[in-house]
């Protein structure tokens, strides 16, 4: 369903959260490949790019002082240090593409669904992924290619921290099948692009109704 089939709408923000293995990134890929207008969160970061990286697309590449300055200027709607790298989500472009009607897709943690949403409450869609249970998650895991024994273990306990905090989100899905969790997924977005906040046509057809035009 495009903008033009519904009228001039604002953009959402559509945040995923689940622990390692309940299936997030494989729902993500789908939804972006189904959706023209629903595009990845671009993230600024203090990392080099790699090879195949490209600024703008991929990353905002910052420096370490540049990126300070973002931090103390409030550009970012959350940010994060990680492993000796600074990590945010840029205010601006954020809002710059939900005004232009296009849906934002992040794929972060419980903690940062929460800076998201204290940061633009009207514009987050928050969904959890959950597994079909917590034998499947664990063998999930084991059988990923490279993984450990200790691997798992640490994902595991990472995965029950993650989970116990599903009731802060708007919507959960359980993904005990894929197909059927990605149709419950896209209903989501189709439902919440209605939503009479985001219709910015609506204030001047009532009013034409009205005869305040």
């Amino acid at each position: 369903m495009s903008n033009e089939q519904m009228g001039k709408r604002r953009g959402l923000m559509l945040v995923l959260s689940s622990p390692s293995g309940a299936g997030k990134t494989t729902l993500s890929h789908m939804l972006l490949n189904e959706f023209e207008d629903v595009n990845l969160s671009v993230s600024a970061t203090t990392r080099k790019p790699r090879p195949n990286e490209q600024e703008g697309a991929h990353y905002h590449f910052k420096s370490v002082e540049d990126f300070k300055g973002m931090i103390a200027n409030r550009e970012f709607l959350e940010w994060a240090h990680v492993f000796d790298k600074y990590y945010g989500t840029p205010r601006a472009d954020t809002v710059a593409k939900l005004e232009s009607g296009e849906d934002i897709l992040f794929d972060v943690d419980w903690q940062g669904a929460d800076a998201l949403h204290d940061q633009m409450p009207n514009d987050v869609v928050s969904v959890f992924i959950l597994p079909p249970s917590i034998e499947e998650l664990e063998a999930r895991l084991a059988a990923r290619e490279g993984s450990t024994p200790e691997d798992v273990a640490r994902r595991m306990v990472d995965a029950r921290r993650e989970i116990m905090h599903w009731r802060r989100y708007d919507y959960a899905i359980v993904n005990d099948n894929l197909d059927e969790a990605y149709q419950r997924l896209r209903r989501i977005l189709l439902v919440e692009r209605l939503k009479r906040l985001r219709q910015l046509d609506l204030e001047d057809h009532v009013r034409r109704l009205l005869g305040e035009a």
